[in-house]
């Protein structure tokens, strides 16, 4: 290259002076332009970890890796849901008959004996039918008169046998309506006095003493003095993998307790949509009727599967995959993921059992990528594998 010539600063004017500055530091550019493009002129194309278009330069250090070979093994998904506390044996008691309420005599928290009162109801329907019993009471007693009467008679012959008979159909007619109206004016009476089907405790009494109350009212709910029970919903693709006998974790304040269901419902509920599921569970007598508890259910599962660990999967929008290393050599592999939570993936297609995948993550693999062992890591062929490639 022919020298450059010294250039004599004092000689110059101002102007040329600036002139000729500029003009050294675009020869010292172009220089610098041409040889970085010269020491970068055998880079790869994009890869990965890289700019695409060959901007970044590749690494041409080979990535020591570490390897897991698919194992036999269980995944469980958990759903979290909210449940209630509920008594085993609930009772809600309903009004039989339309009336005025003449006495209360328990209030909520009571404990109640089977075929206690628990209030009374003033009935339009007593008095009616005590006057139809009434009424029926005089017309049997009539109709058995007049029968002793014509018993006598047909005894010597003062009436025809179809007399007599007529007059033993009318007692027993007269009979029959007067057990029809008695049984009627009891079941009133029933009605109005309101008494406890079982044992237990009073959960809620809505009803005070002067109340106009009709049939099918509420009136009271009792639970019975059997263990408590947990009730919660599901939905219906939750529903499907539940069954009795299932296990359940119940949490309240802190405190885990376990369970196991005893009841799926088929019916979804008209206004949810959802499915009923019942539980029971040890220690539910130290929790109040009604509480509020979070549910947490096995919704989906998968035993004796092939699994690898989740965090070696890539996964994409169109497709997942993993690293297999081969004789010191990085393959792409596409698989077909199962269920996977935040430790392993069931893997349903793309590996045998015999692969190695890579388990650490690094910006050199790619397809065809070199790649070599951690210390103590991969099968004795692979390390074996390796120590050949490096005397090469």
């Amino acid at each position: 290259m022919r020298a450059m010539k010294r250039i004599n600063w004092k000689g110059l004017s101002r102007k040329k002076k600036i002139a000729a500055g500029a003009a050294a530091v675009a020869v010292l550019f172009l220089v610098f332009s041409v040889g970085k493009a010269i020491s970068g002129g055998g880079n790869r194309g994009g890869g990965p970890g890289g700019m695409p278009g060959g901007m970044a330069m590749m690494n041409d250090t080979i990535p020591t890796v570490s390897v897991v070979t698919p194992e036999t093994g269980s995944i469980e998904l958990s759903t979290s849901l909210t449940g209630e506390v509920e008594p085993s044996d609930v009772v809600y008691v309903y009004a039989k008959a339309s009336g005025d309420v003449t006495d209360v005599l328990v209030k909520a928290g009571d404990t109640v004996q089977a075929g206690q009162v628990l209030l009374q109801i003033d009935t339009d329907q007593v008095d009616t039918a005590r006057n139809s019993m009434e009424s029926a009471q005089v017309s049997y007693a009539q109709a058995q008169d007049t029968f002793n009467r014509q018993q006598i008679l047909y005894a010597n012959g003062g009436i025809s046998e179809q007399e007599y008979q007529q007059s033993a159909n009318s007692v027993k007619t007269a009979r029959l309506q007067y057990e029809s109206a008695k049984l009627a004016y009891d079941k009133q009476v029933e009605y109005s006095t309101i008494t406890a089907p079982i044992a237990g405790v009073v959960e809620s009494c809505d009803v005070e003493v002067y109340d106009n109350i009709s049939m099918s009212t509420q009136l009271c709910v009792i639970s019975g003095e059997g263990n408590k029970r947990l009730s919660f919903q599901v939905s219906e693709r939750v529903k499907e993998n539940l069954e009795a006998g299932d296990p359940v974790e119940i949490l309240k304040n802190g405190k885990t307790y376990t369970g196991t269901i005893t009841e799926v419902s088929s019916m979804a509920d008209s206004s949810t949509g959802l499915y009923k599921t019942k539980a029971e569970f040890d220690g539910a007598e130290s929790l109040s009727t009604g509480s509020v508890v979070k549910v947490s259910v096995i919704s989906q599962e998968a035993h004796n599967v092939m699994t690898i660990p989740v965090d070696a999967i890539y996964f994409t929008g169109s497709e997942n995959y993993v690293y297999v290393y081969e004789d010191g050599v990085v393959h792409k592999a596409a698989l077909e993921v199962g269920l996977y939570n935040s430790e392993l993936a069931e893997v349903k297609s793309g590996l045998s059992w015999d692969d190695q995948v890579i388990s650490t993550w690094s910006a050199d693999l790619y397809e065809n990528a070199k790649a070599k062992l951690a210390s103590g890591g991969g099968t004795a062929a692979a390390t074996a594998s390796d120590a050949l490639m490096a005397e090469q």
